[in-house]
């Protein structure tokens, strides 16, 4: 299966960056290995949460991945995160661990910026009260476009020169550049869409290049801005500070801690929860809901269940969630990621025979702008393809651009099955 995409996880010391993606590779549904052969020290597998193909074709009970899992019909899809490190202001000029930090960050097709809504920590990770967490925000762009912008700035004299003399267009002389940052000519161009710049690129300022350097972040590392310890006596007016300041389609609010406790409390059968949802049952609640035997559930001590009411009261009835599902699925839709499901029968959905009991065994997560074709040769490799079929043995074109609601009659996912010269 592909590696990418890669999803970097940033954040000051204390913003609670760690605890949360604690909280996004703890997933209890997990099974089995992953599909990565090697994993850096600093990555880590997280467990983003879809609508399962197999809820739609009413074969749930068939559903057995091959990676993550699948209960009734909402599927953990494995992705991998990058735990970026060094996050310190002056970070572009080697400040803490800022060349790491850089270093890290440009292999990232997308960021989660756990910020500390609380404002009891400040820019160093010091303990204070009253900080404004919204300077995070703003400095965190501002390094990125620094370090960008300074490594393009020191050569751009010689990058005019040979842009003119080889008669290249913008988006050839800018791939060259910023292929280091794993940039395609997709990338380039929706870059320049969003710039607007009209002029030639022999043509532009200092405050041109500046400019497309901006929207070019915007585009390479579109990120997530995670609210952290929404549960603070502090972070409502901090939070409501950053709402009128960002896209609120970027923002999550969250609790990284009470979701860690949560899972922790289900997996020693004191209650019975599911990740990201707003509902925490105890033994008491079931035996109220008429089962007599409270789901097999333990007893909760007082400071427990103490601990769990002021939970739901200040976290999941407020807010309708801990966000920290949700932080993993918006910077998936961010991304416009979209799962597609490839099967070797597209009338039973089974795999070979090898798999014969069981039905969509993988998920595949692709970027938007992909082909039907591109697809199948991240799942086949090299492998010859005659042709590829979706839902209905209907033959798809292999430009056919791969989007949510294709090739699905006309459901939610991509699925498909090739037709190679291998068995």
């Amino acid at each position: 299966m592909p590696r990418d995409p890669l999803i970097g996880l940033v954040g000051k010391p204390s913003a609670g960056k760690s605890t949360t993606l604690n909280s996004l590779t703890d997933a209890s549904s997990k099974v089995g290995n992953f599909p990565f052969t090697t994993i850096d020290p600093q990555r880590a597998i997280g467990y983003l949460q879809i609508d399962c193909a197999c809820a739609r074709h009413n074969v749930s009970e068939k559903c057995r991945p091959n990676y993550g899992a699948c209960v009734d019909g909402r599927r953990s899809v494995p992705i991998e995160l990058l735990d970026v490190a060094g996050l310190v202001p002056g970070a572009h000029q080697g400040r803490g661990l800022g060349n790491k930090f850089l270093d890290d960050l440009r292999h990232a097709d997308a960021l989660i910026h756990v910020v500390d809504a609380s404002g009891t920590v400040d820019a160093e990770g010091k303990e204070t009260r009253g900080y404004d967490p919204s300077v995070d925000i703003a400095w965190l762009r501002s390094e990125i476009v620094a370090w960008i912008l300074g490594n393009l700035t020191q050569k751009w004299g010689s990058i005019r020169r040979r842009h003119i003399a080889v008669k290249a267009t913008a988006v050839e002389t800018l791939q060259g550049q910023f292929s280091g940052y794993g940039a395609t000519s997709t990338v380039i161009n929706r870059t320049l869409d969003r710039a607007g710049i009209k002029e030639n690129l022999e043509d532009w300022s200092d405050e041109t290049v500046k400019h497309m350097v901006h929207a070019f972040v915007d585009e390479k590392f579109p990120t997530v801005i995670a609210l952290n310890k929404i549960d603070h006596p502090d972070a409502d007016k901090n939070i409501s500070k950053i709402a009128k300041m960002q896209d609120p389609q970027t923002i999550v609010l969250c609790s990284a801690i009470s979701e860690i406790f949560l899972r922790k409390m289900a997996k020693q059968g004191y209650i019975k929860y599911v990740e990201g949802s707003e509902f925490i049952d105890t033994k008491e609640d079931l035996i109220e809901q008429g089962d007599p035997t409270g789901g097999g559930l333990k007893d909760l001590d007082e400071k427990n269940r103490t601990r769990i009411e002021n939970l739901k009261d200040m976290v999941l009835y407020r807010f309708g969630s801990t966000g920290v599902v949700q932080v993993l699925s918006r910077a998936a839709a961010l991304l416009g990621l979209v799962p597609v499901f490839p099967v070797r029968n597209t009338s039973t959905f089974q795999s070979g025979a090898a798999d014969s009991k069981f039905v969509f065994r993988d998920c595949v997560l692709v970027k938007k702008g992909l082909t039907v074709g591109d697809v199948a040769r991240k799942v086949m490799g090299d492998a010859p393809i005659a042709y590829i079929e979706g839902v209905g043995n209907m033959r798809v074109a292999e430009d056919d651009p791969v989007a949510v609601g294709k090739n699905d009659n006309p459901q939610s996912d991509g699925y498909f099955r090739d037709h190679s010269d291998t068995p």
